[in-house]
């Protein structure tokens, strides 16, 4: 996410960087140190998406801020 953004590290941490995800569960997190987008907690594909063929997750990046 920080290399798509442009954004170094430090900048990325103090930006107010946010991930928001459909729905009350936040599948996606930020990581701190390298800027990759990780998974911040197991995704079990049989419960989200039982009788869809492709099952797809979206999230939002906001960036507060100067861009």
């Amino acid at each position: 996410v920080a290399k798509d953004l442009a954004l170094d590290l430090p900048a990325l941490q103090d930006s107010g960087v946010r991930l928001v995800s459909e729905g009350r569960t936040q599948y996606f997190a930020l990581h701190g140190k390298t800027g990759h987008l990780v998974t911040a907690e197991r995704i079990d594909r049989e419960q989200l998406c039982e009788s869809v063929q492709q099952c797809v997750l979206r999230c939002e990046v906001i960036v507060e801020g100067e861009m």
